[in-house]
């Protein structure tokens, strides 16, 4: 028995590659099992194994006491001392029991026991090895194929790569080799199973640090990858150096290095991007192949942006059922909107012309009377933006209204309106805007936040609102003379 322990135990130590010691803590439980079971006793059964003979000793542990109760798992201090003088009460003293009389059947239970153990282990082992190579590539073989499924051969164990995972543009024979990336592994009853992916944007940052020197020294770094399986990828790379450029070192020479990608991936068309960290310029890179006139930051907090683009590059910027731009706004991590020249124009006039066509009831002034207001329709005023064009020097020479009301209308009428920011591309042609005529300030919009793209084309800052006809002394004659008779009637009665 001990010959057949001695090569099971090497021979699987070798074959599976488990540790020794485990393979060992089972066979020494196996035998305590076989004991317990030939011996058909409640006995406290241990087992110790002799890696220089290769046998496995089996003991009854019994505890020393003065008068034995339990013979199974006691033993007196006499008979104890006859074993070994040295032991004392409450010491364990452990009784050879002989192993030869358990015979070949017990051994190959054992040996059974040992190897489920050591599959088990060998399991954990996979598991662990492969957990950690999550965001790897890795060489496979086609295996065999379970309805739109392939099991891939990667060494160790098959791994599985699901039909959500393939690139559609993609189509495999048995025995053909693949690379995909682990995305997953899953402790399963059968074992491990690895879960591969060739939709995964891992796999194409893997293939350019297999094909690019430079990335996989560190000299050149990639920022974000984004693909859609079979049609288009975009890939952004930064240069640690001045002196390496990194989309050109990328392409190679005649376009050497990124054509072993391509044809890795079956065709599928790449996008290398220089990256910024400035989100404006970034854009403008991002959405090559096309040209950006400007990159309007909108709210940089829900990451939302503007992108300008002369009437003939809006289609290309878009890219075919929006790819593009959707791809653009996933590999910078903001939302992009594209809009051609012309519409930014009408929606600027749009804007303009709310503005100048509103009209805001004097009710809704805070802090002013009825009374006021009632003057202040006297002499013809019907609504805020009056107020605003009058000015305060107008509204002093209303019947009634004296200068610390004046103040408190002026106040009271632009706490109503918000400051609303707009961007006007040079050449536009807007109509104007209503002017403040005690300040004099034009009131527009204002850009949010512009970066100039060092694109072809750039348009120029564009000024907040066009400028305003001054006001003439005429415009408002007629009603404020009309007022101040009736108001100074009103005035005599009161």
């Amino acid at each position: 028995m001990s010959n057949i322990i001695a090569q099971t135990i090497e021979q699987i130590s070798k074959e599976k590659n488990v540790d020794p010691k485990i393979i060992i803590s089972a066979l020494e439980d196996a035998m305590v099992a076989a004991s317990r079971k030939f011996y058909k006793t409640n006995e406290d059964i241990n087992a110790r194994f002799d890696p220089e003979t290769g046998t496995v000793e089996i003991f009854a542990v019994r505890r020393v006491v003065e008068t034995v109760e339990n013979p199974s798992l006691e033993i007196s201090l006499i008979e104890a001392k006859e074993i070994d003088g040295s032991l004392e009460v409450d010491d364990t003293v452990e009784i050879p029991k002989p192993t030869d009389v358990l015979g070949r059947i017990a051994a190959q239970t054992a040996k059974q026991v040992i190897l489920q153990k050591v599959r088990e282990a060998e399991r954990q082992n996979i598991f662990n090895e492969y957990s950690q190579k999550i965001g790897e590539m890795v060489n496979g073989v086609a295996k065999r194929f379970e309805g739109p499924d392939i099991f891939v051969d990667i060494g160790k164990t098959e791994a599985l790569l699901p039909l959500r995972e393939q690139s559609r543009a993609e189509t495999y024979k048995q025995g053909e080799r693949i690379r995909a990336v682990i995305v997953k592994v899953l402790p399963v009853a059968k074992g491990p199973q690895v879960i591969l992916s060739r939709t995964d944007p891992q796999l194409l940052v893997c293939l350019f640090e297999m094909e690019i020197p430079e990335i996989y020294d560190g000299t050149i770094v990639v920022k974000s990858a984004v693909h859609e399986p079979g049609d288009r990828a975009k890939i952004a790379v930064a240069s640690l150096d001045r002196n390496v450029d990194p989309v050109g070192a990328c392409v190679g020479m005649k376009g050497s290095r990124i054509n072993a990608i391509i044809r890795e991936l079956r065709g599928e068309k790449i996008d290398i991007v220089q990256w910024s960290d400035d989100p404006a310029q970034y854009a403008a890179n991002a959405l090559n192949p096309a040209k950006i006139s400007k990159v309007l930051i909108i709210d940089p907090s829900e990451k939302r942006m503007e992108v300008i683009v002369e009437e003939k590059q809006q289609s290309l910027a878009i890219g075919k059922k929006g790819q593009n731009v959707r791809l653009a706004s996933r590999l910078i991590g903001w939302q992009i909107d594209v809009k051609s020249e012309e519409q930014k124009r009408q929606e600027v006039l749009s804007v303009m012309e709310s503005l100048t066509s509103s009209s805001t009831s004097l009710t809704e002034l805070e802090g002013i009377s009825d009374r006021i207001i009632e003057r202040l329709r006297a002499a013809g005023i019907e609504n805020v933006e009056r107020i605003l064009e009058l000015g305060e020097d107008k509204l002093k020479e209303i019947p009634g209204v004296g200068d610390k009301t004046a103040a408190k209308i002026m106040e009271a009428a632009r706490d109503l309106f918000e400051e609303v920011e707009i961007e006007v591309p040079e050449g536009m042609d807007v109509p104007p805007t209503i002017q403040s005529a005690d300040e004099g300030e034009t009131s527009g919009a204002e850009a949010v936040s512009e970066s100039e793209v060092p694109a072809a084309d750039v348009l120029a800052d564009t000024n907040a609102a066009a400028e305003q006809n001054e006001e003439t002394a005429d415009e408002s004659e007629a009603a404020p003379k009309a007022a101040e008779s009736a108001t100074a009637e009103e005035d005599k009665k009161e």
